[in-house]
């Protein structure tokens, strides 16, 4: 028996991917990457964006004519086009969708499988028997001793609503996971090869606030910290409002814990900031990374900017413009308003900012932000620097530094999984290339 997994969106679809696929590997499933071959395929959906949305009724309609030719064929529709509220209307849509899972839940696609011996995720017992098996999370035999990099969630959904924001609408309210069915889950993941952990969160630094007596994000770390095989630890996304200075204390104190910060600030207006419902001023957003980096001056930061917000006037955009051009943060990730049916925004805000507008405000950031890396990456030039390898592509080695800094290098040489120095011999905006800085230092950790 073999299944195929489709995952479309955010770091958190990729987990539940490997959660999905870790329940199908506990039931005696293969993986494989040919969706004509499978006996289960599983699209994991996401619909922050109407592209992707889009994408995601495509990629079923694709489906189609395999159900038409394998009726045994289990089709498994999962991910925020789901949602947490009912799925009447997608059934009568797509007929051929065997089964509906929210997001984060493999139960419902088990339950099926199993002919209902396992009925949801609020079945705990039983979850953990057929989903985790102890909490003993199953890579496909594939990624069992090459998958470097692995994500674990530690908080589901978001109870935030940000007024652009589907999430708590599709994702439900926020959820911590029990710190030791985590803690199990970076160890099953350390024994099956990987090497870098990133907890997961929609806003990840709220981990712990709805458990009274459970630790928080810090506290979490420090307990990861401490699980053998791992070499390093990320975390995202934060918000700057729940970001303490015991959460950078713990990024100062902890060796395996990386430097890298994954920070929105969104709008650099404060009236734009207010209407998104964000909860801080610019203000706010610049005392908070001048406060990082005087804790931790060697550390990268990385936001989000939504460009073309509803009322979003050109004075208003030239703010996030001043921000981002003054605080020369290390990634921008950059995001054109889209309307989202259910949203705050889009019920009692008009979409006033035109897609050509959207766009030229999303260039000129854009183009800032490739001078600002620049810059930054030019500093690199020459320097050695640890860097942990992912995988090959087009024949160089790819990995990543402590910042986050995507780093090429070639050699013969199986680099897979190794920690190794390298030298820095050229710098772009986007990655950097560097020649090994001890050719005999080729020792797995």
């Amino acid at each position: 028996m073999k299944y195929h997994i489709w995952t479309e969106g955010c770091q958190m679809n990729v987990a539940d991917s490997q959660r999905v696929g870790s329940s199908l590997e506990h039931l005696g499933y293969s993986f494989t990457d040919r969706p004509e071959e499978a006996d289960v395929i599983v699209l994991n959906t996401c619909v922050v964006r109407q592209s992707a949305e889009d994408k995601a009724y495509g990629r079923l309609s694709s489906l189609k004519p395999l159900k038409d030719k394998n009726p045994n064929l289990i089709i498994n529709l999962m991910g925020c086009l789901v949602g947490v509220r009912g799925t009447e209307k997608l059934k009568q849509r797509l007929p051929f969708v065997d089964v509906f899972s929210p997001p984060s839940d493999p139960g419902p696609l088990i339950s099926h499988l199993t002919q209902g011996e396992i009925r949801s995720l609020e079945d705990a017992e039983t979850t953990r028997r057929f989903l985790m098996m102890d909490e003993e999370l199953i890579l496909p035999a594939a990624e069992r001793g090459n998958l470097v990099m692995a994500h674990v969630p530690v908080v589901y959904g978001c109870s935030h609503a940000c007024t652009f924001c589907i999430i708590p609408y599709k994702r439900g309210v926020e959820r911590s996971r029990p710190v030791g069915d985590i803690v199990a889950e970076v160890r099953s993941l350390a024994k099956q090869g990987v090497k870098e952990i990133t907890l997961l969160g929609q806003i990840v630094d709220r981990y712990g606030k709805d458990v009274p007596d459970g630790p928080n994000l810090a506290g979490l770390l420090r307990l990861v910290h401490e699980v053998e095989g791992i070499e390093r630890i990320r975390f995202l996304t934060s918000h700057p409002n729940y970001f303490g200075d015991d959460l950078i204390d713990a990024i100062a104190e902890l060796p395996r814990v990386m430097p890298h910060i994954e920070l929105p600030i969104q709008a650099g207006d404060d009236e734009v900031l207010s209407n998104m419902k964000r909860g801080y001023t610019q203000q706010d957003y610049r005392d908070l990374v001048a406060k990082i980096r005087q804790r931790l001056p060697d550390c990268s930061i990385a936001t989000d900017i939504i460009v073309g917000f509803p009322g979003e006037t050109e004075e208003q955009f030239m703010q996030t413009y001043q921000v981002l051009a003054d605080l020369k943060l290390d990634v921008a990730h950059l995001a054109r308003y889209s309307v989202r049916e259910g949203t705050v925004a889009t019920r009692r805000m008009e979409d006033d900012v035109s897609d050509e507008e959207k766009m030229r405000r999303f260039r000129m950031l854009e183009q800032l932000q490739e001078q600002v890396v620049g810059e930054i990456n030019k500093k690199y030039l020459g320097q050695s620097v640890d860097v942990l390898f992912e995988d090959k592509v087009k024949n160089r080695w790819r990995g990543r530094t402590p910042t986050n800094k995507l780093v090429f290098v070639e050699s013969d040489e199986n680099l897979r999984g190794k920690l190794l120095p390298v030298t820095v011999t050229w710098t772009g905006p986007w990655s950097m290339q560097a020649t090994l800085t001890r050719q005999s230092a080729l020792v797995t950790l």
